[in-house]
């Protein structure tokens, strides 16, 4: 029988991979960095993909065989290296969502900003419970209990707003979705509308409204989440679909993406007019 292989960890495929962007930035073979680590290659093989926990010891030994200048960005990867994985808020519903939402969430609670954009819907960290109850609940494909889950997953994914050192956020939230109506829950759009007004008054959050009018070569394209990290770690970008996403750390991936985002956020209502529209949509919900 087949032996199913592990799925490293998000953790350590990141102090992999930036173990092994600072040896192929000096051309080093990975067999001489071995070598010096007095390793067979097959281990800090693993190592760089992330199949083998690196101890800080050893991301320091590592980085000094290399000869990487960055003591801040060493002490960075060092620490990352002893986190123990699977320690957050999140583990507990391991097993019970996919490991690539798992993944997305314990990079979205590391961001230090996030840029947000969907065509469609009110971007899930800046949504009510009602509202993501509706978005969440109302799918054929949902288990029993699922939707709810994720409900509750969602919520609890909105402190990286409110934590101590809060992330810088920026939503693009398209006019299109203050035009939803939910059935019989005529209180969702008020509610998610005053929470979109709190929002856009925190100092961390920029809130842009893309209009209806936009070109629709700007609202076509699809959900997207930009982040960025302490030093060293290179930027993520996420895709949303169907099956849960995906996210890549490809430079020219997060180029691409990078440039999709700004188009757009170039085309928005700027911050003031985005809050005043919001406003008229909330005075209008209550004539």
């Amino acid at each position: 029988m087949t032996q199913k292989r592990a799925t490293p960890s998000i953790k350590r495929r990141r102090v992999g991979g930036q173990l092994r962007r600072w040896r192929e930035a000096v051309e080093m073979p990975s067999a001489d960095v071995a070598r010096a680590m007095g390793w067979s290659q097959a281990r800090f093989s693993r190592i760089e993909r992330g199949y083998y926990r690196v101890t800080s010891d050893e991301v320091h030994g590592i980085c000094a065989k290399i000869g990487v200048d960055d003591p801040e960005g060493v002490s960075e990867v060092a620490r990352v290296a002893e986190d123990s994985p699977g320690t957050g808020w999140w583990a507990s519903y391991s097993g019970r969502i996919g490991q690539n939402y798992l993944d997305f969430i314990e990079l979205e609670s590391e961001a230090e900003t996030i840029r947000i954009h969907h065509p469609v819907v009110i971007p899930g960290p800046i949504q009510t419970a009602g509202y993501a109850r509706e978005i969440l609940t109302h799918t054929a494909t949902r288990e029993e209990g699922q939707g709810e889950m994720l409900v509750s997953i969602r919520m609890a994914r909105q402190e990286i707003l409110t934590r101590k050192k809060p992330v810088q956020f920026h939503a693009l939230v398209p006019e299109l979705a203050l035009h939803a109506r939910f059935g019989e829950g005529a209180g969702i759009m008020p509610d998610q509308l005053r929470k979109l007004l709190d929002v856009a008054d925190m100092p961390n959050v920029k809130l842009q409204i893309v209009p209806l009018t936009a070109h629709p070569a700007y609202v076509t394209k699809g959900p997207m989440t930009l982040l960025t990290f302490r030093h060293p770690w290179v930027p993520v970008a996420s895709v949303d679909n169907q099956m849960g996403g995906s996210h890549t750390e490809g430079a020219e991936e997060i180029k691409y993406l990078d440039a999709e985002f700004d188009a757009v956020g170039s085309i928005a209502l700027p911050v003031d007019e985005s809050r005043d529209l919001l406003a008229e949509y909330l005075e209008g919900m209550r004539k």
